[in-house]
């Protein structure tokens, strides 16, 4: 994500495999209850339902946002 730089040595923000729930996946940003972090781009693909509006995705976060909420930044839908 551009903007977005991940520090390799911190663990508080970091890349991960996700399912997000997206009623719309013109997003870039979703609140930490719309997603579910998985351990694999495979496991990301399996679980995802798109029918239901969940897809697979590659996410950046958690991070804080203005309001107070931690966020995760999509990255990239796989």
């Amino acid at each position: 994500m551009k903007g977005i730089t991940v520090d390799s040595e911190s663990r508080v923000v970091a890349t991960h495999y996700a399912i997000v729930y997206s009623p719309r996946r013109s997003r870039g940003r979703f609140a930490e209850t719309c997603v579910e972090i998985v351990a694999s781009e495979y496991d990301a693909l399996e679980q995802a339902d798109p029918e239901k509006k969940y897809y697979a995705a590659k996410v950046i976060g958690p991070s804080k946002s203005s309001e107070g909420q931690r966020i995760f930044y999509l990255d990239d839908w796989l």
